[in-house]
């Protein structure tokens, strides 16, 4: 015999409102694409690993196309430490040389980029994981920067080796994938001209990604709240046009610009919403998809 105590009664009364509350944005979304980006700071642990993957299969099986794009930034770091492979950073990018660059596609492509295809396979769905490299989907040149020299103001042209920016992004490999019921996975490298392999920054590479797809969502996990005000509070929705302002003020600084623009050019080639979640917070792919409140920064077109 079963007895259900009253506190277990609730907290079922409590679930059943909530998938009920969550009907609309079910029937709003199937069919439609989001673009994940899953940064290397935003996976976390094993635990967290496993709640991204139920979640994302979540999506899948009530009729969203959700395609992943992974970074790696700190297991590629550690990779190169290992084998004591010299690494540096300009203006938060990595310098890549051709040493380095088969580091990075090692990491990307084989070892993170499986062991996500695992966990999301683990939790029921169907995953194949691919890099840019596959099928041509991203087809990428060098990345230019140039920094000003605070004494003489001249600028000058930094070599970050190969890294790259996407110049086109062939989606059919993509569209194949989720036609036929899978979520493809994929790692940021992209192909040059003459064959040359590019590290690709991951957040460049899923905005690229969602603007060729016309995806309805770029959804940026990574370890902060979101976009916060001078005070530290969250600002929850915001238009793409109030962004310059925001960056004009200072109040968004840091390793946020790079992917504020990201979102906003994404929004200005076709997205309908990008979203910069908090990765540490259980289900947040969920909350943010299907409540009205959401738990992240939306930014509208």
């Amino acid at each position: 015999m079963e007895i259900k105590t009253l506190k277990t009664k609730e907290l079922l009364l409590r679930t059943a409102k909530t998938v009920s509350e969550a009907l609309p944005y079910i029937q709003r979304f199937a069919g439609h694409t989001f673009v994940v980006k899953y940064g290397g700071h935003a996976m976390g642990g094993e635990r967290t690993a496993e709640t991204f993957a139920r979640d994302i299969v979540m999506l899948k099986a009530i009729g969203v196309n959700p395609v992943v794009v992974h970074g790696g930034g700190p297991q590629i770091g550690a990779m190169l430490e290992r084998l004591k492979i010299q690494s540096s950073f300009v203006d938060g990018l990595r310098v890549t040389d051709a040493a380095t660059v088969e580091i990075v596609e090692m990491v990307l492509s084989g070892t993170i980029n499986k062991q996500i295809v695992t966990a999301l396979n683990r939790a029921g769905g169907t995953a194949v994981g691919i890099s840019g490299k596959d099928a041509n989907l991203i087809e990428a040149r060098h990345l230019r920067r140039t920094k000003k020299d605070p004494d003489s103001n001249i600028e000058r042209v930094l070599d970050l080796g190969f890294v790259g920016e996407p110049t086109k992004i062939n989606p059919e490999a993509i569209h194949n994938i989720t036609a036929s019921g899978m979520i493809p996975v994929i790692a940021p490298i992209g192909t040059g001209p003459d064959g040359e392999t590019f590290n690709i920054n991951a957040d460049t590479a899923a905005g690229a990604i969602a603007s060729a797809l016309k995806a309805t969502k770029l959804m940026m996990l990574t370890d902060v709240p979101g976009i916060l005000t001078k005070d530290r509070q969250l600002i929850s929705e915001i238009n793409a046009g109030e962004i310059d302002a925001l960056l004009a003020d200072g109040t968004i600084t840091g390793g946020m610009i790079p992917k504020v623009e990201t979102c906003v050019k994404a929004l200005h080639s076709g997205v309908q919403q990008a979203h910069i979640l908090d990765g540490r917070i259980p289900h947040v792919l969920l909350i943010e998809t299907f409540t009205e409140h959401g738990a992240s920064t939306m930014i509208r077109a």
